[in-house]
């Protein structure tokens, strides 16, 4: 007998992952690692960050692509940063239907030296009957610009459109922890699936860096008719070796 399809009852397995441009805690460059660690978590719908495609110190690879190719999914990819043949950003990949609904920049402090244009990718996925908004970012290193960042995304150019109507998802790596400015005004906005999986502030939820997990900075937040079975830090010897940040998963339902 052929097993049901989880998307088919509405249940879902999402992941955040920063993956540095594949480069390890060991400084070596496997994106074949990172696509194991995302494999290994069974995930339908997958949101990275800090993705190289087309760059030098990555050897050309388009990194979005391949992780997807080895994980039997497709991409969706937005770069944040454009240079030349050179692009770094954010990607959504999933096994799925989906369409891009949108991909943009968002508001920084560019003039600040070091830091880096950030964006967001806004993706509708197609789950049995429902059609799910996935939204995927990266927040800034400053507090100013993550307010910024937050309250555009919040804005009517992404989640106040009326095209991303629930169940909505926003995820990704926010460098935000659950005290910051920018975090309260989303989960204003939004609900912290970690509120809805019962889970309480503790050890074990820290996602950065990979290696002693104190920061807990990337984050999943859901709409109503979403419920949240189970989230949870990868932290496996791989996952610690494949990036400075473990992925974050999370099981939910759709339709509640």
């Amino acid at each position: 007998m052929i097993a049901p399809d989880p998307a088919e009852s509405g249940r879902l397995r999402l992941l955040s992952y920063n993956i540095r441009h594949c480069r390890g805690t060991d400084g070596r460059i496997a994106p074949e690692r990172v696509a194991r660690v995302v494999a290994a978590t069974g995930a339908d719908i997958v949101a990275l960050q800090e993705v190289d495609v087309g760059r030098t110190r990555t050897g050309g690879l388009d990194q979005a692509e391949e992780i997807a190719r080895r994980v039997g999914m497709s991409a969706h990819f937005h770069p944040a940063l454009h240079l030349a043949e050179e692009r770094y950003g954010d990607a959504l990949l999933t096994r799925l239907p989906s369409r891009l609904r949108r991909a943009a920049s968002l508001p920084g402090l560019l003039r600040r030296p070091g830091l880096e244009p950030r964006g967001a990718l806004w993706v509708e996925v197609t789950a049995g009957a429902a059609r799910l908004q996935v939204l995927n970012t990266h927040f800034g290193l400053l507090g100013a610009e993550r307010i910024a960042q937050a309250e555009a995304l919040l804005g009517p150019d992404w989640l106040g459109d009326p095209a991303c109507a629930e169940p909505v998802v926003l995820l990704g790596d926010f460098n935000a922890t659950a005290w910051s400015r920018a975090y309260r005004r989303l989960n204003r906005r939004l609900t912290d699936a970690r509120q809805l999986a019962g889970r309480r502030r503790g050890r074990g939820e820290a996602t950065f860096p990979s290696r002693f997990p104190l920061l807990r900075i990337d984050h999943v937040f859901v709409s109503d008719r979403i419920a949240v079975e189970r989230i949870a830090v990868v932290n496996t010897a791989l996952a610690r070796q494949a990036s400075d940040h473990l992925p974050l998963l999370a099981e939910i339902r759709i339709g509640a």
